[in-house]
This record gives C-alpha cells, sequence and structure tokens, in this order.
C-alpha cells in the first residue's frame, strides 16, 4: 500500500491529463492556444507547458460571488476549448466556490477559511458588491460582502475580477444604483485587482490569465481600466470580420433586409465595437464557434465601464467613431474611404501616365 501512495504522489501533470485521455499532444496544443492568446510568441508555448508540469503545489482558488447573475459561472462550467477546464481543474485547488463545491453551511464556510488562513490563494470575484445600509443587500453566512472580500483580500497571491459587475458594477450599478453597488477595485483601493469585464466574461481569458500567472509568477499587463491586455488591447472594430463592409459604407439599415443577410456592418444598428475594446472577434464563444456580432446582432459595449448607462439605447448608433474627429460619422468614413481608395488609384494611374510620358520624350 505504501508503494502505490508514492506512485499517487510522484504522478506528473502530464500522467493526471493521460488517466484521463488527454494526449501529450492536446496538451502541447493547449499550451500553443494559451501562448496565441497572450499575444506571446509560439516558442512560449513550451515554457507554459514546463511551468506547468512543474508546479509544486496546487494554487488554492476562492471563488467569491456577490450581486450577479452567475452567468460567469456558466461560462467557466461551459467552456469547451479542448483540455482548458481540465488543465485548469488539475493544476488549480478550487477550494471553494459556491454552486460547485460539494460542501455546504458552515462546512463551506470552514473550508474557505482554512484556505485563507494558508494564504497564497487566488482570489476570483463574481458580482458586485453592494455599500448601501451597511451592505445588507448581500450578506452570505451573516456577513456581508464587504466583510467577506476584505477578508479574502489578505494574504491573496492574485485578485481577479470576472464579469463587468464585478469589474465596474455592471448593471446592479447602473442609474439609479439603489444598492449602491461598487467594483472589487471600489473596495479594496489599494489592492492589484485584474479585471476580466464582460456580460459574462470569455472563460478563455481567464484560462490565459491563471496560465500566465503560473508561467510567470505575475499578472499579465493591463490597460488603464486594470483589463489584461492581450484580450482588451484592440477595439472590437479593429478585428471584425464585418469591417470590410464598414469601410465600404456597407450597412444594415433594418433588421433581415439584404444587407442584413449579406452580413453588412451593423453599425446603423446600435453596435458599439467601435467604442468597446475585447477579444470578441478572435477567440469567439462556444470554442470558436460564433459571437454576437458574427450571429447578426449589434455589440453592446459589455466589456467597457458604465456601459449599461453610457452604450444605451443599445439598438441606437454612436454619434461618432473615435479617432476620425467629432464631425465625422461612421456613413462618412466608409464613403470616404472608398473614395480615398479611387482617388489613390487615379493619381497612381496619372503618376503612371507622367512616368511613361517621360519615358517617351526621352526616347
Amino acid at each position: 500500500m505504501s508503494k502505490e501512495k508514492t506512485v499517487v504522489e510522484e504522478a506528473t501533470l502530464t500522467d493526471v491529463l493521460e488517466s484521463r485521455g488527454i494526449s501529450r499532444r492536446s496538451f502541447l496544443t493547449f499550451c500553443s492556444t494559451m501562448a496565441a492568446t497572450l499575444a506571446l510568441p509560439v516558442s512560449f508555448g513550451a515554457k507554459i507547458a514546463n511551468a506547468m508540469e512543474t508546479t509544486d503545489s496546487r494554487p488554492s482558488v476562492v471563488w467569491l460571488e456577490f450581486q450577479d447573475c452567475a452567468g460567469d459561472s456558466e461560462s467557466f462550467l461551459r467552456a469547451s476549448r479542448p483540455t482548458a477546464v481540465d488543465v485548469v481543474l488539475d493544476v488549480l485547488s478550487v477550494d471553494y466556490h459556491e454552486p460547485l463545491m460539494a460542501a455546504a453551511g458552515h462546512q463551506a464556510e470552514a473550508a474557505k477559511a482554512a484556505t485563507l488562513k494558508k494564504g497564497g490563494h487566488i482570489v476570483i470575484v463574481e458580482g458586485s458588491i453592494p455599500v448601501a445600509q451597511g451592505g445588507i443587500h448581500c450578506t452570505i453566512g451573516g456577513r456581508t460582502a464587504v466583510d467577506i472580500l476584505k477578508e479574502a483580500a489578505q494574504g491573496a497571491a492574485a485578485i481577479i475580477a470576472v464579469g463587468t459587475c464585478a469589474a465596474y458594477g455592471g448593471i446592479a450599478a447602473a442609474e439609479p444604483n439603489p444598492t449602491q453597488a461598487k467594483s472589487v477595485k471600489d473596495i479594496l483601493p489599494g489592492a492589484t485587482v485584474l479585471n476580466l469585464p464582460g456580460c459574462p466574461m470569455n472563460v478563455v481569458n481567464l484560462t490565459a490569465t491563471v496560465v500566465h500567472f503560473l508561467t510567470f509568477g505575475a499578472l499579465p499587463s493591463m490597460d488603464k481600466h486594470g483589463r489584461p491586455l492581450f484580450a482588451y488591447g484592440k477595439r472590437i472594430h479593429d478585428n471584425c470580420e464585418r469591417r470590410g463592409h464598414f469601410d465600404q459604407g456597407q450597412f444594415v439599415e433594418e433588421w433581415d433586409d439584404h444587407g442584413h443577410t449579406q452580413g453588412w456592418c451593423l453599425y446603423k444598428m446600435g453596435c458599439k465595437g467601435p467604442s468597446t475594446f475585447h477579444n470578441c472577434p478572435t477567440v469567439q464563444w462556444n470554442d470558436g464557434q460564433s459571437w454576437p456580432v458574427k450571429a447578426g446582432h449589434p455589440c453592446v459595449g459589455c466589456s467597457e465601464p458604465d456601459f449599461w448607462d453610457t452604450m444605451g439605447p443599445f439598438y441606437d448608433r454612436l454619434p461618432d467613431v473615435p479617432g476620425y474627429g467629432v464631425d465625422v460619422t461612421a456613413t462618412k468614413v466608409g464613403l470616404g474611404l472608398t473614395a480615398a481608395a479611387a482617388a489613390g488609384f487615379a493619381v497612381h494611374g496619372i503618376a503612371k501616365m507622367a512616368t511613361s510620358k517621360g519615358a517617351d520624350d526621352d526616347e
């Protein structure tokens, strides 16, 4: 029996994955995919694999859920990228997650307390934190969300806010915000908090963030809103598959019109892609099958601060396109680019004619 115990203790991550039917090739493919998602050179795939295989112990995760719809937990549970969830669950020890853990009540709280006492854990927060009336609008085990979050943050190795509610307050913080909902950063102003906004967040970005932390011992580089640049460094508009139609001035004017059936730009139907930073067009959803704009619905800007108040009405077009000046509308930009291209061809033609004429004169 002691011999069997020794074998179990010496089992590597590769052994565990293979016991679950995940081949070495699939694991390395996963690592390469994570490197690409993190905007790292392909060569970093091997470094990621080495880091994950040589992790001495599984970092503990305390997943807190406050004012939310549980959409981020649902996104996590429905991850279908090959081996992504298997790798995360095998490398991490999810010690506290209300919808997932077997324990309940006092047993669940005791498990969390034991993890927090050890320290060095990763805190993942889902949902906003209400502060009105002393925070009584969200209590767990008789304690307010404010107290629970502050306690969990002490001694934490990393704090990750998943979803727009945790990152910015989300829908709960929209006017008139009766519970005075706050973001994780509002409650922990002195802490480093990485935000993964989205309604819900894309689990691919959470997996990549965790992989980065395990590989480099630090959270990824962030923008001014605390979002990792690998996932929120570019506008949706920049990578949208409908961008070509925008440039050509081809817009959907009404639902189910000719342009809509042909996949034309949804800007006039209220798409907030030009003002929203997120990697939805590149990682997409449901194992990379689709995303809202590809499915024919405009982006609502859910990964931006206060989107519920600033991006609405959702089916009204933005008055301006960032980067083109306040007096330039999307239609003018599209038609202007088309005209510029035509002018470019004309100039090229004139230059070519001038060159030919010059050659003829030399003769």
